[in-house]
């Protein structure tokens, strides 16, 4: 019989993949929206919810009838005023909720590499929390782990635009960042596999320094890059820390931190960050 599955955090970047996967896939899919006017980012949608995640009372049968649930659920990138404790950890609980209320068969949740070493960032902390929380739930459960998205890469090529990158440190570190599609597949796989958990990377591997001269050559600019010393990363962090709130420090917390360790991920798919980045300049241009 055909699985039903609801998509929650669908109309992010890999929300809006994993909807098309399973689609491929010939799954009956229900998305989380919160906006009606969000409907036109789909085509082949079987129903759509709307709600919000944060208000449990606007989501009473969100999951009837429904076998698994995915949920990107985030606010990474989302100015709302909305903390990350509100949507990462209470906006997931309050899906989980609903669907042991309906005995959904699984639920898998996306949070990041690392996250369960780096509960001490804000970012993380809301997250794990309910990956915990999800472990000792009476479904099956799936925590995927990817590494940084291509479009997440950006940062480089948004620098090296100007003619010159800018690393701390040596610029050693390696992490082999992941496509949305790739990724999504990955996560399709991995349920259907009933794996509890996972990382998730792209095929190819590159340092920080290789990510900077691959983001030059795609504006074709001659190799500048410049090195400044570690202790300036750990300072930025204690300015934003100390004198932002964490909606504006908590993505750069993160970002700053992974600067300074190897993010090595499963390796997985077949995108490849040159051609990203190519198009990327294409778009631009």
């Amino acid at each position: 019989m055909k699985k039903r599955v609801l998509v929650a955090g669908a109309t992010g970047y890999l929300g809006q993949y994993l909807v098309k996967e399973l689609k491929k896939r010939d799954f009956w899919v229900r998305v989380l929206i919160r906006r009606e006017d969000q409907k036109v980012m789909f085509d082949e949608v079987d129903d759509f919810y709307l709600a919000e995640i944060t208000k449990p009372e606007s989501m009473q049968g969100i999951c009837s009838g429904i076998n698994w649930v995915f949920s990107t659920v985030g606010i990474t990138r989302q100015k709302d005023g909305l903390r990350y404790m509100d949507v990462d950890y209470q906006g997931n609980a309050n899906l989980l909720k609903q669907a042991l209320k309906e005995e959904v068969e699984a639920f898998q949740y996306v949070s990041a590499i690392q996250g369960d070493k780096l509960r001490h960032l804000k970012i993380f902390e809301a997250k794990e929390r309910f990956v915990d929380e999800l472990k000792t739930a009476s479904l099956r459960h799936s925590v995927a782990r990817p590494n940084g998205f291509f479009s997440d890469m950006g940062d480089f090529l948004s620098m090296a635009k100007s003619g010159r990158v800018y690393l701390f440190g040596h610029g050693n570190f390696k992490l082999n960042p992941v496509h949305g599609a790739d990724l999504a597949e990955v996560c399709v796989n991995k349920m259907i596999a009933e794996e509890s958990e996972f990382t998730v990377g792209g095929p190819d591997f590159f340092t920080h320094k290789e990510l900077a001269e691959e983001a030059l050559k795609a504006w074709q600019k001659p190799i500048k890059i410049s090195y400044l010393p570690d202790w300036t990363r750990r300072f930025i962090i204690w300015i934003l820390r100390n004198f932002t709130s964490s909606k504006t420090y908590g993505p750069i917390e993160f970002f700053l931190t992974a600067m300074a360790a190897d993010n090595i991920a499963d390796s997985y798919g077949t995108h490849r960050l040159k051609d990203f980045f190519k198009m990327e300049v294409q778009r631009n241009f």
